[in-house]
């Protein structure tokens, strides 16, 4: 049966690793959304979106290890030194930016415990697939293109928040479309430089999980609109910074050859 799997899934990848990208993208979106419906349904909230998110990571690096692709789509070691990196302070701060407001405890012990476990695999499952998968496809014809459609469809993508049944605001959610837009830019910056999508996979999957700790009692919409701006211009400023080195390398390797 894993022979099975793993042979489908290598053949739709060498076939077109963009469009092996664009259907772990669609069946992600697809079956969390069924999964939180069901949860809702149940009466136990993320139940069954854990065990799709647990699945699903599963068969994502049952295909990546046996496929020998952990290094090319990011599961390494970063290529460059953490102070190069700013030592990744902003990821640091960035996962503080949901108890700003306070904290307190939202739900009961078993939900956080299945909302903190689906989040880790929500970080880990959107970063392998806009980052590992998609960006590492598109990178190889156009790297501003890939950067560009890695940031921006992750970003928009947050707008199935509206449809899929979580009770999600217009203005908000679209609030979130923008800060996530800009957090795409800089983890997919953080990916195009280092090589590596640890650093990303963890403050991603942390950042979401800190969300249940929120005392969202205390977020008016004044102080939702606060936390979208300093969150965009702290991961959009820190994907610039990036891009500004990277571009001072690339120029002093060139007068150097």
């Amino acid at each position: 049966m894993q022979t099975i799997m793993l042979k489908i899934l290598n053949k739709l990848y060498d076939k077109s690793d963009i469009w092996f990208s664009a259907l772990w993208i669609v069946a992600y979106c697809v079956l969390f959304s069924a999964g939180d419906y069901l949860s809702e349904l149940i009466g136990i909230g993320k139940l069954i979106t854990l065990v799709i998110g647990l699945l699903m990571s599963a068969l994502l690096l049952f295909f990546v290890y046996k496929s020998n692709l952990a290094a090319s789509l990011g599961l390494c070691r970063p290529s460059v030194s953490a102070r190069s990196m700013l030592y990744y302070i902003p990821l640091l701060l960035m996962m503080g930016i949901n108890l700003i407001y306070g904290v307190t405890l939202n739900l009961g012990a078993l939900e956080t415990v299945l909302y903190v476990l689906t989040m880790l695999c929500v970080g880990f499952l959107e970063e392998m697939i806009f980052r590992g998968l998609l960006f590492s496809a598109m990178r190889k014809s156009n790297i501003t293109a890939a950067v560009i459609v890695s940031a921006v469809t992750f970003g928009i993508g947050h707008i199935i928040n509206l449809v899929n049944g979580s009770g999600a605001e217009l203005l908000p959610n679209l609030l979130q479309v923008v800060y996530a837009t800009a957090a795409g830019f800089m983890f997919v910056m953080i990916y195009y430089r280092s090589e590596s999508l640890i650093a990303c996979i963890g403050a991603h999957g942390l950042f979401n999980s800190l969300s249940v700790f929120a005392n969202e009692a205390n977020m008016t919409l004044e102080k939702q609109i606060i936390s979208c701006v300093i969150l965009t211009v702290l991961t959009g400023g820190y994907a610039l910074y990036i891009a500004l080195v990277m571009r001072k390398e690339r120029n002093k390797n060139e007068r150097e050859l």
